[in-house]
């Protein structure tokens, strides 16, 4: 028999107005002490003011939320019972905080009384988060007296969660833009019931929206030209580090998931060049959007006291790689003047040395069939026929898998690149085009990378899912391994387009790269750091769902990629160690 629940009551307030303010996606790990919570969204969803996604595990719900955010901008809601449950969220609050991306965090607990004294499920879960919370508020339980005042409280967390700052002494945050938020949610028995329609709400809480600070106005850094200058667009860095470097005339170093990865000025090669006394050598001036993580290269360069390092502000933590470097909001710079030859000169270098590396490498880069073949003898014709034909069946390299995937994809489509060695390949050769790539380089962990592609892949093919293409994942063995329980879609929800792509070498090949194979034991290498398994992934696909495809030819690959099938497939792709 149904009771009224101020619990619940609470719960459907505060939802409705998270709703109101423009929150979309809403993703519930169940448990018991967030009932209300759980089934206030989904009435919400019923009347079709939210999308609700059910997952079992916190730490893909955690992702989940983050790729829902990442693709839609706007704050995706995470719900969780209380004890591990909310501990599991803490890798994806931690990227969420490092990249900037708005996320709120719902987590259920018992009333503050039981805490510390062995009751069921119970810690402390206030700031549980640190840090990496731009706002939190331990919320005290509703009851039969009255309740904290649901609108105050989703106006602050969506305040915040977008990278505002209010007036409320709750807690110090918009210093560095969007990010997470955690409403930790004290809830008394009867956890459900009927809503009280006249439950009063309790003086001395937020009883209005919040006072929102402007923020504060940093002027706009002008850079006159003279320096040797370059432009290093690192993850997230956005378009606005493609227009400066088209703007000025300055050669354009942006990694793969900058989002600048285009352009006339772009220097596809800048790692080689970077370390060559002639262009990188000469750099008296960088200016740094995003956040750089896919080359040791750049760091070095921004490390020298002889290069005047300017750092654009952009979401999620500061990227400071010196402490005397110039912070700015927004830069603008003269207009490249191209009667000047030195800065002509300058410019030109860079971008044809760059195309010449391109044009020298080997057969993973070179385009097939561009040839003019009209004067060709029926042999010469014959000749080149048996090449291409080698070239599809050959051997699929680590470059060639991420080419491949990266031609694939167009504007309508979602490319998410995990962490692994195949977005440093990727980002050593792949060419300029102008698509929307994601990667989660924050702190750039192999965690929640399949969780994070469909939340990329729900929130851009929700609104009209014949206007969207397909969402790819280009990611390692290690990687789909660490997150296999993201490949979970419970029954009932919805299965978007979506094609994981595994490059499979066995183990963590990213290390045979580094000092420690040199240094190490290889038998306590193997073991220790290059973790082989023997995982069927068929198996793994076909348990949770997933159609598998196994290609070990370019052709192959190449048509798997062409047509994915409708829903959830993963592609396989062998790779020798």
């Amino acid at each position: 028999m149904s009771v009224p629940s101020p619990a619940a009551t609470f719960a459907a307030r505060l939802v409705d107005e998270l709703s109101r303010l423009g929150v979309r996606h809403a993703v519930v790990a169940p448990g018991s002490r967030s009932q209300a919570l759980a089934l206030a969204l989904g009435e919400l969803e019923a009347r079709g003011a939210i999308a609700v996604h059910v997952r079992i595990d916190e730490r893909d719900a955690g992702f989940l939320a983050l790729g829902l955010a990442l693709e839609s901008g706007a704050p995706a809601l995470v719900v969780t019972t209380s004890g591990t449950a909310v501990a599991n969220l803490l890798p994806a609050v931690v990227e969420a905080s490092h990249s900037g991306v708005p996320m709120i965090v719902l987590s259920s607990d018992r009333p503050a009384a039981l805490r510390g004294t062995g009751s069921n499920q119970t810690t402390w879960q206030p700031g549980m988060f640190g840090r990496f919370a731009r706002f939190e508020r331990d919320v005290v339980a509703p009851d039969a007296e009255g309740m904290p005042d649901p609108v105050g409280l989703a106006a602050i967390a969506h305040t915040a969660a977008l990278g505002g700052a209010t007036g409320d002494a709750g807690g110090a945050f918009g210093a560095a833009g969007p990010g997470p938020v955690h409403l930790n949610l004290q809830f008394a028995e009867p956890l459900s019931g009927t809503l009280i329609p006249d439950l009063p709400v309790r003086s001395g809480t937020p009883s209005s929206p919040p006072v929102v600070r402007e923020p504060i106005e940093r002027p706009v850094l002008h850079l006159e030209r003279g320096p040797r200058t370059v432009v290093v667009a690192g993850h997230g860095a956005g378009e606005a580090a493609a227009e400066l470097a088209a703007s000025a005339g300055w050669p354009l170093l942006a990694e793969v998931s900058s989002g600048s990865r285009f352009g006339p000025d772009l220097v596809v090669a800048y790692r080689e060049l970077l370390a060559d006394a002639e262009f990188g050598g000469l750099v008296e001036r960088a200016v740094v959007f995003g956040r750089p993580t896919l080359s040791r290269q750049v760091p070095a360069l921004l490390a020298r006291a002889d290069v005047e390092v300017v750092v654009v502000r952009g979401p999620g933590e500061p990227v400071l790689p010196r402490s005397d470097a110039v912070v700015a909001d927004a830069v603008t710079a003269d207009p490249f003047d191209r009667s000047d030859r030195e800065a002509r000169a300058w410019l030109g270098r860079w971008v044809f040395a760059s195309r010449g590396l391109l044009d020298a490498a080997d057969d993973d880069i070179a385009s097939v069939g561009e040839v003019d073949a009209g004067t060709w003898d029926l042999a010469d014709r014959r000749d080149y026929a048996k090449g291409e034909l080698a070239a599809l069946r050959a051997p699929i390299t680590r470059r060639a898998l991420g080419l491949a995937v990266w031609r694939a994809s167009w504007p309508h489509d979602r490319l998410l690149l995990g962490a692994s060695r195949l977005i440093r390949e990727l980002d050593a050769v792949a060419p300029g085009k102008r698509i929307p790539v994601h990667a989660n380089r924050g702190v750039a962990g192999i965690d929640g990378t399949v969780s994070t592609g469909l939340g990329l892949a729900l929130a851009s093919q929700t609104a009209d899912p014949r206007g969207v293409g397909v969402t790819r994942v280009l990611l390692g063995d290690l990687a789909v391994l660490h997150d296999a329980g993201g490949l979970l879609v419970p029954r009932g929800e919805r299965r978007p387009r979506m094609q994981v792509i595994v490059g499979n070498d066995g183990g963590g090949t990213i290390f045979d790269g580094l000092e420690v194979a040199g240094s190490a034991d290889p038998a306590s290498f193997d073991r220790l750091m290059y973790t082989p398994h023997d995982v069927d992934l068929e198996s793994l696909a076909a348990a949770y769902g997933w159609q598998h495809q196994r290609v070990t030819g370019r052709g192959a690959l190449d048509q798997a990629l062409a047509s994915p099938p409708p829903g959830l497939s993963l592609v396989e792709v062998p790779l020798s160690r």
